[in-house]
Order: structure tokens, then sequence, then C-alpha cells
């Protein structure tokens, strides 16, 4: 199915409301972020797993903007970074005094890692030499923005920070207005961003040393590591950088647990609409990669956990 016709029935032509029909609004991100397509095959999912259901696809700043509107009921559920879930279940970072204790998740799909991407003639090659220089950290609101600014505040590093979406840094870079950017990506592939960028300029993705790594794993709760190959991109060396899973969040205060449990099904029994969107994803264990988020501090919807324990 193409993006287009994607667009279209998570937009409600394809599934029209009824007066049993319940509407769920999705909060995904920023349009220009690949995660938006996705967000709408899972929209697509859950309503081809139940009749009753309709879901609105939002977008929105990503991660942090979608617990803001979780916590004014202005989504049903959202995307949320795992670092990012826990700061705010436990009311750590900028969530300190304003815990959401009843934030909950209700699948996962993917672990993300961060890029921090920038113009090989900037002679960049560590993060520190970032301090001073116009960067742009991400989309303001999302968990990539969030665990930058608080990752680089640990180091003592104060790059001159220049916000707007995804394609505004990749012009402001193109255009040698800012030396780099960061974002979330696959771990496994190039994101679409830098892709664009690589056609018309050399970039070199920086690296977190082992005592950056340390600082982070000890202040920034939900956060791992994951290497990027040599050659990821072309003439980058290995290089480690932070990653967290990404899962779909929900408050036991707006969500009861058959309608958990729907969502959880949809995603669970449909999977392929899904993967039509993101191949990546074709071999990706949904009941694993729940079950593991529990290790980190990510609570699941006991509704949604009924299926991923059981019924997947």
């Amino acid at each position: 199915m193409t993006t287009t016709a994607l667009l279209l029935a998570a937009a409600g032509l394809s599934n029209p409301a009824t007066a049993d029909t319940k509407t769920l609004a999705l909060g995904s991100t920023n349009a220009t972020s690949s995660h938006y397509q996705i967000a709408v095959g899972m929209a697509l999912e859950i309503e081809a797993g139940n009749k009753d259901l309709k879901v609105s696809v939002i977008e929105t700043g990503a991660s942090v903007d979608n617990i803001r509107r979780l916590m004014r009921g202005e989504i049903d559920l959202g995307l949320v970074a795992g670092d990012v879930f826990v700061q705010a279940r436990k009311g750590l970072g900028q969530f300190e005094g304003n815990a959401i204790e009843d934030l909950v998740a209700l699948y996962p799909y993917s672990d993300s890692v961060i890029n921090v991407a920038v113009r090989q003639d900037s002679g960049i090659t560590s993060l520190e030499q970032l301090d001073g220089k116009k960067f742009a950290p991400g989309i303001r609101g999302s968990g990539g923005e969030l665990l930058i600014t608080q990752s680089f505040a640990l180091f003592g590093i104060k790059p001159d920070y220049v916000y707007g979406t995804v394609t505004d840094a990749v012009e402001a870079v193109r255009n040698e207005q800012i030396v780099g950017y960061s974002k979330y990506a696959a771990a496994n592939r190039v994101d679409a961003a830098l892709q664009e960028l690589l056609t018309s300029v050399d970039m070199r993705i920086i690296g977190f040393t082992a005592e950056q790594q340390k600082l982070m794993k000890a202040n920034l709760p939900g956060v791992g590591f994951t290497k990027l190959p040599e050659g990821f991109i072309k003439g980058n060396p290995e290089v480690s950088t932070p990653s967290v899973p990404i899962v779909y969040a929900t408050r036991l205060s707006l969500m009861d647990d058959e309608t958990a449990r729907k969502i959880a099904v949809g995603i669970g029994d449909h999977k392929q609409i899904l993967i039509d969107v993101w191949p990546q994803l074709k071999d990706y264990d949904f009941k694993s990669s729940i079950i593991s988020t529990e290790d980190i501090g990510i609570a699941v919807h006991p509704g949604a956990m009924s299926y991923w324990s059981n019924g997947n």
C-alpha cells in the first residue's frame, strides 16, 4: 500500500465511524519523520483488528510532547522513547515534581539510536568540539532533543543550539548555517534525513566515549548504547551511540483494560501492515521486546500484557 493510501486510510476514509465506534487519538511525531509513516501503519493495524475502534494519527513533537499531551488528556496513546518514559514515570529530570505514576506501555516497535551527524568539512571529530558551534539537537519536545541536551549538560558541552524541524536541520547543514544535528534513527540503517544530506554533503557520525557512556548510564535511566559498524556511512569509523527502546504509551487513567488489549491484538495480529511500511520489522519480536522493557522500568498496561504474555 502506498504512503498516500495509508494516510487516507488513517484519516478515516477507509473505516467510517459509527455510533458504536470509539475514536482514539494517537500522538506520533513530526510528519517529516519516517516514524510518522510507521504511526499511520499502526493506526491501520489497530483498526484492522478492531472494527469498533477508529484511530486518528496526530502530528506532534514526539516523546516529551506526547507525554504532556497524555497528562492533559489530549491524546489516548503516543510514541515515547524509553529513557523519557522512565524519567516521566519516576518524576526525574524535567518531570521532577510531576511524576506520571500511571504511565504504561501498550506495545514496543523498535530500538532507536541517536545519530550525532556533522559536516566532514567542519573538522569536528568529537562531541567536545561542538562546544560553541551552531547545532540542531532534535525536534523541539522530542526525546532525542531531551537526551542530547541532558547528555551535553552532563559533559559540560554547550553548543549554540538551533531549533526547528528535521527539514530545517537538513537545509541548515546543507547551507553551512549549522555544523550538524542529532536525531533518533533505526539502529541498522541510515535514516532518511541523513540519506538526503549524503547526496550533496560528506557527513560524519560522532561517537560517545567510554567516560561519556558511564556518565549517562549513571544519570539517565533507560539509556543503553550500541555500536554502529565501521563504514555505516562512507569513511566513518565504528562508533558507540545511545540506544533506547521506543514504545507507544498511555495512562491507566485514560484507558481501560479491554481497550488496551484490543490495541495489542491489533498490533500483534496484523503485523504485516507494519512490515509493508517498514520492512525491518519482519523479524521483530513484539512479545519479547515488551517483556524486556520492564527490566529498565517501563511498566506495561495490564490489559495489553494479558495479550502479549498469552496471545502472541
